[in-house]
């Protein structure tokens, strides 16, 4: 790799660790590995204008986060900082199966010995209060700019950005997303498949209260339609729906999305109401599994590491594990270690490589199931929901890991 062209004097800026990336994972990293005791640069993209704040509806986009996730945000000082009216905790998750003989299963939080099972909040929500705690963190210092090279070294790695900045650290973590330029500098290579699918996501207001119960309709042909429980009568829409459907559902009203929905819905939450008729959105469905969640001097974190197909609810959870295992790898690595020493990050992807491989298998292998359409099939994925809803033990063991616990 040629070095990148830069001034007569460049400007560098030194530190334990360099983050690329501007998302939650991204901050959550920044804050934790900064509360940790390591010094850090968080390198974002150059910023547009801000858009004007004065509309406070629901975003679009939400999370459903779980105690992973609620843990370290808690033990960061973020959870409370939260706008806390507008979270809502799940109380119940309920799963339909489809055809004339739908199966299917329900947990509830009760059930599971627990307070909630997830709670869902808005990406606005959550960004807002990362951006609270890090004006506070020490030892955390922010730039802006484009990276145009990564140069790694036996001791450290350079960040080069095309003003001829250079950011030199013990180690790079990339979070900096599906499209990671972090992991592209890395020659990590990449197992990829689109699922053919489009998430259209828009909040409706509901006729009847829904109790903090998530709702899941697996439809065959029509994709997977999930109903979120927002604050008050509200409820957050993911339809992981087919692209020719996808297309129809985009070039609709929301009201009309909503009238299509109450073949699923109106049961139980009677009719829906846009809450912004101009708020819907989508974006692609893909499986994305790197080879590697390390390179010598790089860590990779959340989208960067692993993306999966959001019928679960987890892309965000896994990116929140992988920050609370790389801060706890780290700070528990030997003293004469370097936290960028090869045998310290494969110790990370190690601890890592199970939970994200179970996580990429089952919603890949749900996600192919409950996409065919073939009657002997529909026939065994409604049964195996009838009959898992009737087994306590293994419904236990389910939840728990869907917790995070």
């Amino acid at each position: 790799m040629t070095n990148p062209s830069s001034p007569a004097t460049p400007r560098v800026i030194e530190s334990d660790i360099c983050i690329v990336g501007n998302g939650a994972i991204a901050k959550t990293a920044a804050l934790g590995l900064a509360q940790a005791g390591f010094s850090v640069t968080l390198l974002s993209p150059p910023s547009h204008p801000a858009a004007p704040t004065a509309d406070i509806g629901w975003d679009a986009r939400v999370y459903a986060l779980n105690h992973t996730a609620h843990n370290l945000l808690s033990s960061l000082k973020v959870w409370h900082a939260l706008d806390q009216a507008r979270v809502a905790p799940v109380d119940a998750m309920i799963v339909h199966g489809d055809g004339a003989n739908a199966g299917g299963l329900a947990f509830d939080a009760y059930g599971a010995h627990t307070g909630a099972l997830a709670w869902i909040m808005e990406d606005r929500n959550l960004g807002q209060a990362l951006d609270a705690a890090l004006k506070f963190a020490q030892n955390v210092r922010f730039v802006e700019g484009r990276a145009t090279g990564l140069l790694r070294a036996d001791d450290s790695a350079t960040v080069h950005l095309d003003d001829g900045t250079c950011i030199k650290a013990e180690l790079v973590v990339g979070a900096d997303g599906a499209q990671s330029w972090v992991r592209g500098q890395c020659d990590i290579g990449l197992d990829y498949r689109s699922y053919n699918q489009r998430a259209v996501v828009s909040n409706f207001a509901c006729e009847k209260p829904h109790h903090g119960a998530a709702c899941q309709w697996f439809t065959g042909v029509e994709g997977i339609v999930a109903l979120l429980p927002l604050p008050g009568n509200q409820v957050s829409l993911v339809w992981s729906a087919p692209e020719a459907l996808a297309d129809t559902l985009r070039a609709e009203s929301a009201q009309q999305i909503a009238d299509r929905l109450a073949v699923y819905a109106a049961d139980r939450l009677g009719a829906l109401t846009p809450l912004q008729p101009e708020l819907v959105r989508d974006f692609p469905l893909r499986l994305l599994r790197p080879h590697a969640m390390s390179a010598p001097r790089v860590a990779l974190v959340g989208d960067a590491a692993h993306v999966v197909h959001p019928l679960a609810g987890h892309g965000m959870n896994l990116g929140f594990a992988d920050v609370a295992q790389l801060i706890k790898t780290l700070s528990e690595r030997e003293a004469q270690r370097s936290i960028g020493d090869t045998r310290v990050l494969a110790r990370y992807e190690r601890a890592r490589k199970e939970d994200v491989l179970l996580m990429q298998l089952t919603t890949d292998g749900l996600a192919r199931l409950f996409g065919a359409d073939m009657e002997p099939l529909r026939v065994v994925r409604n049964l195996g929901l009838n009959l898992l809803d009737k087994l306590p033990v293994l419904k236990r063991r389910l939840i728990s890991h869907a917790m995070g616990k």
